[in-house]
Formats: C-alpha cells, structure tokens, sequence
C-alpha cells in the first residue's frame, strides 16, 4: 500500500487533514464583534464587569474588552463575541493534538475562534490567537451545525482547539453538549489557564484534554507566556479528579524552557501527584511570531529531555515535530515492546490486543477503539 492508498483509507491529505472547502459553509467577513450570547461566569464591581472565565479576571468596561479580546459590554452585561462564528475549520487525525492514546487513526472535526487569554512570545497560531473575532474571516456555524459536519465528515470527536478554547467557553460549551449527547466525543486543546469552576463544569462533557504546560517556572509563564503556572497545574490536577483522558505537551523553547534542572523538577512533580501513566509529549519549536530569531531546538536536548522524563518514572514520554524519530512510538513500560508504531500522524502498526501489549499482557494507559 502506497503513501496516498494509506491517507485515503483514513481520509486524510498529504499534509495530515482535510481542509474543508469554504463553500461548505455560509463565509463572511465579521465587521464587527456581534454578541449572540450573554457570557458565563461574571460579576459586578466597583470597577466594571469582572471576567471569570480565567485567573486574568479582567475588569471591563463600556467599550473595552478582556484581554482575549472576545468579551464585551452590552446594556450591562458581559457578552462573548466567540460564538458559532470559528475562523479556522479543518478534519484533522487525533494524533495532530496531539493525543496518542485516545481513539487512534480517528478523524477530529476541529474548530477555533480568534482570541487566547495568554500572549505567548512564541505563539505558533498568533495570526487568530492574537487577534479579536472582528478581526478574521469567519464561517458561521453554531453548535448544532458544527455536530452536522462532524457527522457528515464521519469524525469519532469534535477538537476544539488551534487558539484557545477557554475563550470561547460558551460556544465550546453548547457545542460539547450536544456532541455528548449525539454520541461524539469532545477533545479540549488548551493552555490550561483556566478558572476552576468553569473548568469542572466544561470536563462534565470532555473526553480527552491536551493541556501545553509551557514551564515549570512562575518568571518563564511571567514573561513568555503572560501567565502563572499556578493555575495551569491545578487544571491537570482537576481534569485527571473528572475522568478527562489527559496529554501534556511540553514545548521546549531555547534559551527559554530548555534547562534541565527545570524540566526535571516538572517531570518529579507529575510522577508525584499521580501522572506517570499521563502520555507527555516533548514539541521542538521553531523559530515563530516574536521569538524569530531563536534557532530551532536541538534533538539532542529533546531526547535528554525525554530521557530525563523516563528516568523520573514517566511511562510514556514522547518527542514531537521531529520527523521519523522512534520516539513518536508507543512501546509498553514492561517489556519495552513496540505497541504502537508512528509515521508522522500515522499509525505505521498497532499491536495492542484490547488495550493490552500484545506481548506481555500489560494494560497501555488511554481510550482505545
């Protein structure tokens, strides 16, 4: 079987995913934020209307919006300008989430909005990230719509994903409702940086989770990323509590998350509150957005990484965007056997048996078909 006989079989293009063609859907370009939905989580106070969604809690007023640049004022009160209008639509393999244990070789109908509530220096997505709903051409597609295409593309989950789901909390939410109750899974692609209430509503319809810890430093997530670390651990801590099937990426940055005293300490704290069966994917970053002129990360210093994450008892340490290294494999943490063989976000051979090695019999950690 050839390259294109392979990604015909699981639908896929060249690239990994299907872009959907734009006349699938009604197209337009947004001139304006237009909020169809009155927002979750606010309160008043003597400063204007608070945000809490997550821990930047912005305080708005008239006229303004919160830093994710998706919430604003209406005759008093908060609405979100995120909601069924996604700028990004694709039909993508799990594996590009990435998410390694969860339902391999299947498709996720995956959307975003513009907006994040984070600022990172090396954001790779910073052209929607960065940007408010008025600002990109977006499709309009409210909850119920985005379960029709998932269905008609024969997609197993819908992702939401690509800038950040936490700012468009509202359309995420209704849409993962339905999606639960229709029998598709819900996939959250997310920084993390998110309120705890918010977030233990939302994880009652999630079924897997990618979280980006982006450091294990407070300056680092200050500086780079515009956030605390803080909230982003209590977030793993909580979806694992609510059953999320949960990955972590770790992106190394040079010069910025490449220490390995820091990565270690990160590696004994997971291995320590209970994630050593919780997949952890090293990414290699290339130079982007604001940090253009940092070289790309070594291999060498993402396979220390990963050995220092084996070493500290994690079962399942994996590097990403490093084309044909082993270590995109799956092997079992008892016999070493290799379970699950990967060709970019393909699946080369799958040798699990009911969730199990075919080898020895040991249970490999994840939702498998």
């Amino acid at each position: 079987m050839n390259k294109r006989e392979f990604l015909k079989i699981l639908g896929l293009s060249s690239l990994g995913y299907t872009a959907i063609p734009l006349n699938a859907f009604a197209v337009s370009k947004v001139l304006l934020p237009k909020p169809v939905r009155e927002a979750m989580h606010y309160i008043h106070t003597a400063r204007g209307i608070r945000c809490q969604i997550c821990p930047n809690e912005c305080d708005i007023k008239p006229g303004e919006t919160g830093d994710c640049r998706t919430r604003i004022i209406k005759n008093d009160k908060l609405y979100t300008s995120a909601y069924g209008n996604p700028c990004v639509i694709h039909v993508d393999p799990i594996e590009k989430k990435p998410l390694n244990h969860f339902l391999p070789q299947s498709k996720a109908f995956s959307i975003a909005t513009a907006g994040c509530n984070l600022a990172c220096l090396n954001c790779q997505n910073w052209n929607i990230s960065q940007k408010a709903p008025d600002e990109t051409k977006n499709y309009h597609l409210p909850p119920a719509d985005v379960i029709k295409q998932a269905q008609k593309y024969q997609c197993a989950s819908i992702a939401y994903t690509y800038s950040e789901p936490i700012v468009y909390f509202e359309y995420t939410l209704d849409t993962a409702k339905i999606a639960k109750s229709q029998g598709i899974k819900n996939v959250f692609v997310s920084a993390g940086y998110i309120n705890e209430k918010p977030l233990r509503e939302i994880s009652k319809y999630l079924d897997a989770a990618n979280i980006d810890l982006k450091s294990f430093s407070d300056d680092i997530y200050a500086r780079l990323n515009a956030g605390k670390l803080e909230p982003v651990l209590r977030t793993l801590k909580i979806l694992k509590d609510e059953g999320v099937w949960l990955e972590i990426t770790n992106l190394i940055v040079p010069t910025w998350t490449d220490d390995f005293k820091m990565i270690e300490k990160m590696c004994n704290w997971l291995k320590t509150n209970g994630f050593e069966h919780t997949p952890l994917h090293f990414s290699r970053f290339h130079p982007m957005y604001k940090l253009t002129k940092l070289p790309s990360t070594p291999v060498a210093t993402l396979i220390k990484a990963r050995e220092i994450a084996l070493h500290a008892g994690l079962n399942y340490v994996y590097i990403g965007n490093v084309p044909g290294s082993t270590a995109q494999n799956t092997y079992c943490p008892s016999c070493k056997h290799l379970v699950i063989e990967r060709k970019g976000y393909h699946i080369i051979q799958n040798n699990l048996k009911n969730g199990k090695c075919s080898n020895c019999g040991t249970k490999i950690a994840g939702v498998w078909i």
